[in-house]
């Protein structure tokens, strides 16, 4: 089971790459893998069935106890063929449904594979943690894939819509799910359903878990956000209503209900949350004039009903619950695909425009109508043997459970309203209407394309036909857990029954209504919408807004030094309380270790106290860096020549950073503050110094034990094979954290970005390449020299033809030409030697950065794009996923994750070259911070120098037309 979802988690990855490459062929390529899938699941169901589930578990974290345990018994096989055979035929509509050139063709390929395999892994997750994840997944999925269009405002409304609602809802099951798992002692699934916790904590867990389930699945009163799921493409709304996101709720409950069916307020509040979800769903479905909204609601009333039925909670209401569920799949999957084919083919869904289409359309119509009835539950289909099923079960336990009676009449009166609308659709998509001009069709999509709903449509029919088969199937899902329990079998004739009477009432009554509908073009009048649901989430949310609002004005006030007073306030009164109120002072007062730091304190001290007195940024900018490169200098006093290289580099970085910036804003500081701010700054301002320096004498002062870093050596080496320890703990011991600050510097990298770059953050500029760079400087070189013109001088940089002659330096063009590549070969050597000497994967990219400053401190921005002429946020994006990839690959091969391997190749007189795998991760990082340097020159710099050029072309045109 792992490997399969791995397999789809790679199918995802690819599917960018390949769908750029074959276009929407690659859907056909991703439906045969998921039929492939299909086949082996289903061979594995047969040992299912045998009475033997199939568990995997992987060792993730032992200390906490948690792992990565898959289950494949008989619900979660046969959740596992829904997922994947469903998907496999949707992927196949997909080929024909989208067109050759379509925008985000790519995006849509790698998030829908993204989205099958999430859903697979949560109907395979054993562990309730692993369950979280991919139930979380599944809700960013389907954001993605409902705000496809992300044109259009309603497609990305939908999606956050639904992004919210699932997401609370997940929440609140998470913290259900952790009660569950501390009271019981396990994290698995199994385990808690097979010993379900009681008392006031097990209760509130789980309906903790309900709320999660009931929102997933849109059920009252979270039914609101599936309709407006239908800014989605097609394909998407077929597969999240047949076989995913919306079935994972179901899921979820069908798991729980035996075990905590018996918990205080369990029945009640399904059976009437779920009757209020199927009648407020028909009702509303009949409201509609898009034809894919009646299906739509439609979805939500049925959702509703399969709710009701499994909080009976009784095993044979349960079994009619599985029945109802794969009817559901079959029959909704190719009336949401036949809708798309009408929208492509006429142009519209609205019933009040489409006419005629019946006759035009033959095949279609005919593929429809079989679904329709199939959901509608008219014989001989399986929609109707499980909605049969669902009503002798109701009957038979509402002799003992009065619940089961108000579940029945309910669902009768709902499936009344189903026929009327399931009909009204069939007749508002496919007849030919008095009043309404007969439909030209403007695309025809192809014959193929009816393949995928003609195969849902003839599956519901071969199983109604099949229903012992489908009894033998499902029979053991409920008797294995409910023995001695007696369940009416699946099949099209059980005779004249009450079941088959109260059918037929339906279909009488369900009938009559669609004919009354279709005489009139009015629809149902509408409760009023400021007592819904959805209204209600928009009160909520714009409120928030304004709240938030309001709070922003009064906090964020746009002053930097307003923020850093309050951050600095809060810091000196959280610490400095926290020294007084404790009162412990270290018995001896160590103020330094070495008289060497007295001298370096001075000048660091002075050099912040001739900031304070600068009247120019640079001053100020060069004053500050003095206490920095201080620091250095303590770090490599005390033994520290990595912290010393680290911080070296990273304040020349900083340094050139500020100067880059303060070229746009004015030489001096022009803006003197009033007498009371600067009170308050120095008072601040002491405060945050007293409070630190008296922390790090306490500190120094009050060591009693041996420190921890003692040991440190010794486990660098045995478990990450590398003799410097800093750069060991970086990228193995505390790996982590490492990526957590990589992914922050991925975020600091965007925002620089996004504050310069007026209006996407992608380098779009034309691009001078180093092939192109080189010939023109070749070019140049064959001019006969001048030394005296600087417009006729030799270019020693690649861009040295694009230089302003009157700002060229022949010195720093000579300088930069000579420890360029030199600077290059010194990061690698770093690079590759920090794991057992100073040096690493951060302290080489710095390095490589400052090669780059150079090239571009000398060349301007046309050097800079033609020394490296990559997107920067491609590399930082592949430097991220290097060292992800490195956390994770361990975890394969059954090691925790982050673990190192190493092997030492004998070199022979050359001694031996260790290969550890944390080298990989260190690549990461170091092309991470290459990328960081990239973006901050192509922001700070190149973009920079272009509006500097731009406002003096664009002063130069105002003094000509002034004259």
């Amino acid at each position: 089971m792992m490997s399969v979802l791995l397999i789809l988690a790679v199918a995802a990855i690819g599917a960018h790459p390949l769908a750029r490459l074959l276009g929407r062929r690659v859907f056909g390529l991703f439906a045969a893998l998921l039929a492939v899938i299909s086949v082996v699941f289903g061979v594995l169901a047969v040992q299912v069935y045998r009475g033997d589930p199939i568990v995997e578990t992987f060792a993730w974290v032992p200390q906490l106890d948690l792992s990565l345990t898959f289950r494949l018994d008989e619900m979660s096989a046969l959740f596992a063929l829904l997922v994947t055979g469903a998907g496999s035929l949707v992927l196949l509509y997909c080929t024909r449904y989208f067109e050759v050139r379509e925008p985000g063709l790519e995006r849509f390929a790698a998030v829908f594979m993204g989205f099958a395999a999430s859903m697979l892994g949560l109907v395979l997750a054993d562990d309730v943690y692993l369950l979280f994840v991919f139930w979380e997944g599944t809700t960013i999925f389907s954001f993605l894939l409902i705000g496809h269009l992300t044109r259009l405002r309603t497609s990305t409304a939908a999606a956050l819509q639904a992004l919210m609602v699932t997401t609370l809802g997940g929440l609140a099951m998470l913290v259900g799910l952790v009660l569950l798992s501390n009271r019981v002692g396990s994290s698995l699934l199994s385990d808690i359903v097979a010993q379900p916790p009681e008392g006031a904590v097990g209760v509130t867990a789980v309906f903790l878990v309900l709320a999660g389930a009931l929102s997933k699945s849109a059920i009252f009163p979270f039914h609101f956000w599936l309709p407006g799921a239908m800014a989605a493409p097609t394909p998407v709304s077929a597969y999240l209503h047949a076989a995913a996101m919306v079935k994972a709720g179901i899921y979820l409950i069908a798991r729980i209900t035996p075990a905590f069916g018996d918990v205080p307020g369990y029945r009640e509040t399904l059976v009437v949350l779920g009757a209020i979800t199927m009648i407020n769903g028909g009702i509303r479905a009949l409201r509609q004039f898009d034809i894919k909204l009646i299906v739509a609601h439609g979805t939500v009333s049925q959702l509703g009903l399969l709710v009701m039925v499994f909080g009976v909670g009784d095993p044979r209401a349960s079994f009619a619950g599985l029945a109802l569920v794969f009817a559901h799949a079959l029959a909704k999957a190719p009336l949401f695909l036949s809708v798309g084919i009408i929208d492509h083919s006429a142009g519209t869904r609205d019933l009040r425009k489409l006419s005629g289409l019946g006759r035009k359309m033959p095949v279609l119509t005919v593929i429809t109508v079989l679904a329709a009835a199939s959901m509608a539950g008219f014989p001989p289909f399986f929609g109707f043997v499980a909605k049969e099923s669902a009503f002798t079960e109701l009957l038979e336990v509402a002799h003992e459970q009065p619940l089961a009676m108000v579940a029945f009449i309910v669902a009768v009166i709902g499936s009344v309203l189903t026929v009327a609308y399931m009909g009204r659709f069939l007749w508002g998509a496919f007849a030919t209407k008095r009043d309404v001009t007969i439909c030209a069709v403007l695309h025809e999509p192809g014959r193929s394309i009816l393949i995928a709903p003609a195969a849902f449509a003839l599956a519901t029919l071969a199983v109604g036909f099949a229903s012992s088969q489908a009894d033998a199937v499902l029979q053991p899902l409920i008797v294995d857990r409910a023995p001695g329990i007696k369940i009416e079998h699946l099949a099209l004739w059980h005779g004249v029954t009450p079941a088959l009477l109260a059918s037929a009432a339906v279909w009488i009554a369900g009938s009559l209504l669609a004919w009354l509908l279709s005489r009139t073009t009015r629809t149902m009048a509408p409760p009023a919408e400021r007592f819904s649901a959805s209204h209600a989430y928009w009160v909520v949310t714009h409120f928030v807004d304004f709240v938030a609002v309001k709070l922003t004005s009064v906090t964020q006030r746009g002053s930097l030094p307003f923020y850093l007073a309050v951050i600095l306030i809060v810091l000196i009164g959280t610490l400095g309380g926290t020294v007084l109120a404790t009162g412990e002072w270290p018995s001896e007062w160590v103020f330094f270790t070495s008289p060497v730091q007295i001298p370096i304190a001075i000048v660091m001290i002075i050099a912040a106290l001739f900031s304070l007195r600068a009247r120019t940024r640079f001053q100020s900018v060069v004053l500050v860096g003095i206490t920095g490169y201080g620091m250095a200098a303590i770090f490599a006093m005390h033994g520290a020549p990595d912290l010393a290289l680290t911080q070296a580099l990273v304040e020349t970085v900083t340094l050139i950073a500020f100067v880059l910036v303060i070229r746009r804003l004015p030489q001096r500081i022009g803006h003197r503050a009033s007498r009371p701010k600067r009170l308050l700054r120095l008072g601040i301002g002491l405060g945050v110094g007293l409070v630190f320096g008296t922390l790090a004498v306490i500190a120094l002062g009050s060591r009693i034990a041996d420190p921890i870093s003692l040991q440190l050596p010794e486990l660098a080496y045995a478990g990450g094979h590398g003799s410097n320890v800093v750069n060991v703990m970086l990228v193995d011991i505390r790996g982590w954290d490492t990526m957590g600050e990589l992914s922050v510097i991925l975020a600091a990298a965007t925002g620089v970005a996004s504050l310069v770059f007026l209006s996407t953050r992608v380098d779009t500029k034309p691009k001078l390449s180093r092939r192109d760079a080189r010939f023109a400087a070749r070019e140049h070189l064959l001019r006969v020299a001048d030394p005296n013109d600087p417009a006729r001088r030799n270019t020693w940089l690649l861009a040295g033809r694009h230089l302003d002659p009157a700002r060229r330096s022949i010195l720093l063009e000579v300088v930069v030409r000579l420890v360029f590549h030199a600077l290059i070969i010194l990061s690698i050597y770093l690079l590759l030697t920090g794991h057992n000497s100073p040096g690493g994967g951060f302290a080489g990219g710095l390095v490589a950065g400052l090669a780059l400053v150079a090239r571009y401190l000398a060349g301007g921005r046309h050097e800079l794009g033609a020394t490296v002429p990559l997107d920067a946020g491609r590399i930082l994006g592949t430097g991220l996923a290097l060292a992800v990839s490195m956390a994770f690959i361990p975890m394969l091969f059954g090691q925790s994750a982050l673990a190192s391997a190493w092997v030492d190749l004998d070199l022979g007189i050359f001694g031996s070259l260790p290969l550890v795998t944390s080298t990989i991760f260190d690549i990461g990082v170091y092309l991470v911070v290459f990328g960081l340097i990239l973006d901050v020159l192509r922001s700070l710099g190149a973009e920079i120098d272009e509006h500097e050029e731009a406002d003096i072309a664009s002063f130069e045109e105002e003094e000509v037309s002034a004259r």
